[in-house]
């Protein structure tokens, strides 16, 4: 039989003692007489070094040290040899069923390899670099699954289940039952671990604990902690003996500490000096009679909800176990001394040199062997430890409890004299008469904290609208426009139009298109169309953006399209600029050619007419065609086609356009095209939110629309159903400084937290504030930020990392913010289009996966035989001239033929070995397992733009999907991120990006000169359209909106009410770290 102590911590989790070594570890597990030790963090990548460094293999799974690093200790025998066995814990902190949930989790590996493989799918999906106990965005459910995958022999066990704050059934944020947190793999979990603040007899009360093994484990955080809690082991010393024993099948026993010693067991309130048991606290209505704030609810009135047994029932079947205390607290305890006193130490020592492990002191020598080394004292404590004669002083709300063993009378009796011991335990406090009256008042207090009764009704989604809403839903004029300002409510009101024209007979969804910005919101639409009138009507609606709807409106009857993305037009522009001699950036060629196709007059733009046209000549031999050229190409077949049915008219017998203020000419021509026959247009949308000038779009475009349709009727919604009173406040001052009618967006929420403006001095210290304040958002990033943050923000609603958002004017700013949220550990995606897509190994992949995909799309054929094969240009014109002479759709039986002057080039042997490989594998595997796989047979380094591809990737099912998301998507629809499955982040956007959706909480980062408004050397300032973008940027919030700003702030600021701001200082904000702080860019 040997002992057992399988959650510990390293040096590299937050609060840890820098002696968490394996050196240490080992001495201490000899010192307490623990046969097995668990590693603890193997998720951390420096602490598995170490561990494969400094350990040795053992028995089967397990290890032990290496006798060299084996540390001399006069106190035990060196002929001991612990063993240890790979474990670590993470945390997962998401949103499940409409509640915040965090949960720590114990996973118990056979080995390093294994624990090697484990990390590696785990850092796809968040961060384990920052802390050796990993945060993770991830449901429990999900992270089980991953375990099992990676290792079928892996031990998953829920850690210390009634932990307040992190834990399965937590009371702040746990569930009622397992299966709720684990759902059909709920039979994969065999073991529990009961944690400090409980005890086995508390868990016999929960008749669904019957069917699980009940263990126990020290959590420590440091050496000396070890063995707080353990398990008694009689199975083979080795992994799978140990796996069978948490089965059930070789535990003995556990032992424990006293649950009243754990920090959680009472409820109370540390900050007030007050400790209840459940009953006090129901009577007190679960509110702090010192301070009225709501009490921390404890261990064992948690138990009380959950249990069906009474108190004091015993499981017949169940493991037997031992409390005890850790010896030098049972030496100060029965001497009246402090148990952090040099005395105790020293005497602490002489026991273990004299007598043995601390351990085998506990539970095994007799008291009178005990009494001739330690004295009468020390062996009468250990006698009524063994005996359970112990007085208890509960802990509660972060405050450890405490074991009374002699009072000091008992000790000056025994000694036969008056101690000269200082350092006494104070006798427990007596009540305050301020507790003891509110406990007799305690009916009425309860009477007052019972919430009052809602009267629940269910309502159609029709019957939920506004009068306004109802009037655009109901208007049977040919042309209506919906003036939407921001949380008004436009999505829901464009879903009821369309619904209301399918289920009044008006229109069969084959004759509805559906006009969105982004594809995410043409995905938002489908789903609520689906939920409203069925799939089937949905699915046969024509939903998205311009370019996609005239991508598939062209393939249709063209058949492959090859679409010149932003980089290659680039190039092709620089090429232009070569040729011509003309002294301009290729990017403003780019743009001021888009802006000629989408309707300005070559006049009014910096190009003449030759550079315009040789840019697009050498654009027209490529064979491709840019974003503008789409819709150019779609225009012109629409009206050239010879009747309606060619053209297509029926799926625009209603047309629906939302984001109406951001379209440009040329898309104004397309809905003018679109709706000329059809009957009925309605678009949506808010001039005070158009924020795409520098792509032409206009916000005067209501007018016009006017004058094309005059039997318009425009109405507008005014009803703001997201934001509270301040954020509004603070928002319309800003956007009234622009032209126009006056503004009124009238609130429909309850007040709420004033609107905070935070000076920082640099852009670093303003990322370290933001990821400190998230951490105090979500309730603490550990235990200890939850204690420290717990009764300072109980009243603020408890959130998860989906629920805030960071954003910023520039993609350069994500850089630092990335760097700060990654070291505190909290898990985010970063949502737009950034510079990886600039990188060449990026294009080059993208060239590759396209031109598989589409053989006919030899402008990415060109592309990845450039950069990644380097061919040279020669080789590169005169092989894609070849390949373009063949037939795609016989591509795969023509492949030896088009190839054979090509065999013997080594540089193409690799792209035709590879292209044929990744044909049969394209529409197979997931787009990041492809990726994955090309990056090892490339033999590509480290790259962190591809590794930004691949974060990309794990949003997507189907390569060809991806593929045309990264060619056609805005900048809300690229999202990357460290994880494959559905996992709770933070966002981190532009501005830009973040138009159409909202956040309960959100961050406004760089709010100073220079950035808001944005000055660029490359043109000038529009600041009715940055004052558009920063009133966007505002009503993105729902409920908490944080202002970041400098020394030097921007000029918008001025515009904002001083009564609706609270001004602070980010740098004095700062709240310390509760545990060490590691270096940002260690």
């Amino acid at each position: 039989m040997y002992i057992a102590d399988l959650h510990i911590h390293s040096s590299y989790s937050r609060a840890t003692s820098k002696d968490c070594d394996p050196e240490h570890l080992d001495l201490w597990a000899r010192r307490k007489g623990i046969g097995l030790v668990g590693t603890g963090d193997f998720t951390h990548p420096a602490w598995r070094q170490i561990l494969k460094q400094r350990l040795i293999p053992a028995e089967e799974g397990l290890y032990t040290l290496r006798e060299e690093l084996r540390l001399d200790d006069p106190t035990v025998s060196s002929a001991d040899r612990p063993r240890f066995v790979v474990t670590g814990e993470i945390s997962s902190i998401y949103k499940k069923n409409g509640r915040v949930r965090k949960v720590h989790n114990l996973i118990l590996l056979p080995g390093l390899e294994e624990a090697e493989q484990l990390a590696l799918k785990l850092e796809a999906i968040g961060n384990i670099h920052s802390d050796g106990r990993p945060i993770l965005g991830l449901d429990s459910r999900d992270l089980l699954e991953i375990t099992l995958e990676s290792c079928p022999d892996a031990i998953f066990v829920p850690a210390h289940i009634w932990t307040p704050h992190f834990s399965l059934f937590g009371a702040f944020s746990g569930f009622d039952t397992i299966e709720e947190c684990y759902e059909d793999l709920t039979p994969y979990i065999r073991a529990l671990e009961t944690g400090l603040s409980s005890d086995p007899p508390m868990n016999w009360r929960v008749s669904a604990l019957d069917r699980f093994i009940l263990i126990s484990n020290s959590d420590a955080h440091s050496p000396a902690k070890l063995g707080r809690e353990a398990n008694l082991i009689d199975a083979p010393l080795s992994y799978q003996g140990l796996a069978k024993a948490l089965r059930g099948e070789g535990l003995a026993g556990t032992i424990e500490f006293f649950p009243e010693e754990g920090k959680y067991h009472y409820d109370g309130h540390r900050n007030c000096g007050l400790s209840l048991t459940p009953a006090e606290t129901e009577k007190l209505g679960g509110r702090c009679p010192v301070c009225g704030k709501k009490i921390t609810i404890g261990v064992q009135h948690r138990v009380e909800e959950l249990a069906d047994r009474a108190e004091g029932f015993c499981l017949p079947a169940a493991h037997p176990f031992e409390s005890l205390v850790p010896l030098p607290e049972v030496i100060a305890g029965s001497t009246g001394l402090s148990p952090a006193s040099t005395k105790v130490n020293a005497a602490y020592e002489a026991m273990l040199h004299k007598l043995g492990p601390e351990f085998r002191i506990l539970r095994e020598i007799p008291p009178e062997e005990i009494e001739r080394t330690a004295g009468p004292c020390v062996a009468e404590g250990i006698r009524r430890l063994r005996a359970g004669r112990v007085e208890r002083i509960p802990g509660y709300d972060g405050e450890y409890g405490k074991i009374r063993l002699l009072e000091q009378s008992e000790i000056e009796t025994i000694n036969g004299q008056t101690s000269l011991f200082g350092g006494l335990i104070p006798a427990q406090k007596k009540r305050s008469s301020k507790l003891e009256a509110a406990l007799k008042k305690a009916p009425e207090i309860a009477r007052l904290n019972e919430p009052a009764e809602r009267n629940v009704t269910s309502a159609s989604p029709f019957s939920e609208l506004n009068p306004e809403q109802k009037a655009a839903i109901e208007a049977k004029e040919r042309a209506v426009a919906v003036v939407a300002g921001p949380g008004t409510g436009k999505t829901r009101t464009l879903v009821a139009k369309i619904a209301a024209l399918i289920e009044q007979g008006h229109k069969k969804a084959g004759e509805i298109t559906a006009v969105t910005f982004t594809n995410q919101a043409a995905n938002e639409m489908r789903e609520r169309l689906e939920q409203q009138v069925g799939k089937r009507a949905a699915r046969s609606m024509q939903i998205g953006t311009f370019h996609a709807i005239c991508l598939n409106y062209l393939e249709q009857r063209r058949g492959r399209i090859v679409l010149a993305d932003d980089t290659e037009c680039l190039e092709y522009a620089a090429d232009v600029l070569r040729e011509t001699g003309v002294q301009l950036p290729a990017r403003q060629l780019v743009q001021e050619v888009s802006k000629i196709k989408s309707g300005l007059p070559i006049a009014e733009t910096a190009l003449t007419p030759e550079l315009f046209d040789h840019y697009c000549e050498a654009l027209r031999q490529t064979g491709a065609l840019d974003f503008d050229d789409l819709l150019l190409e779609a225009l012109a077949e629409w009206e050239q086609a010879p009747d309606a049915r060619k053209r297509g008219e029926s799926h625009f017998s209603y047309l629906l356009v939302d984001e109406f203020q951001d379209i440009n000419p040329l898309q104004y021509r397309l809905i003018r095209a679109w709706g000329a026959h059809s009957e009925g247009i309605f678009v949506i949308g808010d001039p005070d939110q158009s924020i795409y000038g520098f792509r032409g779009s206009d916000a005067h475009c209501f007018e016009r629309l006017k004058a094309d349709f005059p039997e318009l009727r425009t109405i507008r919604l005014r009803q703001n159903y997201r934001s509270t009173p301040e954020i509004l406040s603070c928002a319309l001052p800003v956007i009234a400084k622009n032209q126009g009618a006056e503004r009124t967006l009238e609130a429909n929420r309850k007040p709420g937290r004033p609107v905070r403006l935070l000076t920082a001095g640099s852009d670093l210290s303003e990322g370290i504030y933001v990821a400190k304040e998230i951490g105090r958002i979500v309730g603490g990033l550990d235990m200890l930020e939850a204690q420290a943050f717990g009764t300072r923000s109980e009243e603020r609603q408890a959130r998860e990392f989906s629920d805030i958002a960071v954003l910023y004017r520039t993609h350069r700013q994500a850089r630092v913010l990335e760097k700060c949220l990654r070291q505190e550990g909290i898990p985010y995606v970063v949502k737009g289009r950034d510079d990886f897509l600039s990188d060449e190994t990026v294009r080059g992949t993208i060239g590759f996966f396209r031109s598989v995909e589409n053989p006919a799309d030899v402008v990415s054929l060109r592309a990845c035989l450039k950069l990644i094969w380097h061919c040279p240009e020669d080789l590169v014109q005169g092989f894609s001239t070849v390949w373009q002479r063949a037939d795609p759709q016989k591509i795969d039986e023509q492949f030896e033929q088009i190839t054979a002057d090509y065999q013997q080039i080594g540089l193409l042997q690799q792209w035709m070995a590879l292209y044929h490989a990744f044909r049969l594998l394209l529409w197979k595997n997931r787009p990041r397992k492809l990726l994955e796989r090309w990056a090892e047979k490339i033999a590509l380094g480290e790259n962190e733009a591809y590794r930004a591809l691949l974060e990309a990737a794990v949003f997507h099912k189907e390569m060809p999907a991806f593929l045309q998301l990264l060619a056609l998507g805005q900048e809300s629809d690229i999202a990357r991120s460290e994880k494959a499955y559905t996992s709770g982040m933070v966002t981190l956007m532009t501005l830009h990006g973040s138009k159409g959706l909202e956040f309960p909480v959100v961050f406004l980062c760089g709010v100073q000169k220079g950035r808001i408004p944005l000055e660029s050397p490359h043109r000038p300032t529009d600041l009715e359209e940055e004052r558009r973008l920063f009133y966007v940027g505002m009503t993105r919030a729902k409920d908490e909106l944080v202002l970041m700003t400098s020394k030097e702030p921007s000029l918008f600021l001025a515009d904002i009410p001083a009564q609706w701001i609270k001004s602070e200082d980010a740098m004095r904000k700062r709240q310390p770290s509760a545990g060490k702080q590691l270096s940002l860019f260690g």
